[in-house]
C-alpha cells in the first residue's frame, strides 16, 4: 500500500524508514528499492538519487540495525533478546555486505562488537581478567551469543519455547562468565 506522494522533508530518511520496516517484517531479503520507493510514493529516479541500488539501501538498513542492536546491548543477554524481539532487523544487521560494507559507518560507540570489546577492556582494567587472557575474548564471546541467537532464529533451537530459550541463554552466559573468572 503506497503512502501519499512524497513532497516535503528528508526523502533519504523516509526511504530508509520504509527499508527498515520491510527488514523488520521480512529480514534483508524483503528490502527492495522498488518497494521502498512505492511506499514513499516517489518515482524510481527520485529514490535512486538517494540510494544507487538495492545494496546501497541494504547497507543503510544494516547500519540502522547494527546501531539499534548496539543501543540495546547492556549485556550478552540483551544481544540475544534483541535477536528474538527483532529477528528481521537482526538478520539485516548481519546480511552480506556486498559492495557497500555497513560496519565502516556505524559509530564505534554504538557498534555491537566495539561495545563488547570495550567491556573486555574494562575487565582487564579492573583486574577481573588478566591481560594475557584478553586476546580473543571479545571474538569468542561474540561468536557464542551470535551463534546462539542464530540457532534460536534459524537453526535447530527454533522450536524451543521462550522459557527454554531463556534457560539456554543463561547457561551460555554463565559459561562465558566462568571462563572470564
Amino acid at each position: 500500500m503506497a503512502t501519499a506522494s512524497y513532497h516535503h522533508g528528508n526523502l533519504r530518511q523516509a526511504l530508509l524508514e520504509h527499508g527498515v520496516a520491510l527488514a523488520r517484517a521480512g529480514g534483508p531479503d524483503a528490502v527492495v528499492l522498488h518497494d521502498v520507493q512505492r511506499l514513499a510514493g516517489v518515482s524510481n529516479s527520485a529514490a535512486y538519487r538517494h540510494y544507487a541500488d538495492r545494496q546501497a539501501l541494504l547497507a543503510a538498513v544494516r547500519n540502522y540495525s547494527l546501531t539499534h542492536l548496539g543501543d540495546a546491548m547492556l549485556t550478552g543477554k540483551a544481544y540475544i533478546e534483541f535477536a528474538l524481539a527483532e529477528p528481521g532487523l537482526f538478520r539485516a544487521a548481519f546480511a552480506p555486505a556486498g559492495p557497500h560494507p555497513a560496519d565502516e559507518t556505524v559509530d564505534p560507540d554504538r557498534h555491537p562488537f566495539q561495545i563488547l570489546s570495550g567491556c573486555a577492556d574494562d575487565l582487564v582494567a579492573t583486574g577481573v581478567l588478566t591481560a594475557s587472557r584478553r586476546d580473543g575474548l571479545d571474538e569468542a564471546a561474540w561468536a557464542a551469543v551470535h551463534g546462539l541467537s542464530t540457532l534460536f532464529l534459524d537453526g535447530l533451537l527454533m522450536a524451543a519455547d521462550a522459557e527454554r530459550k531463556e534457560q539456554i541463554s543463561d547457561r551460555l552466559l554463565d559459561l562465558i562468565a566462568e571462563g572470564v573468572r
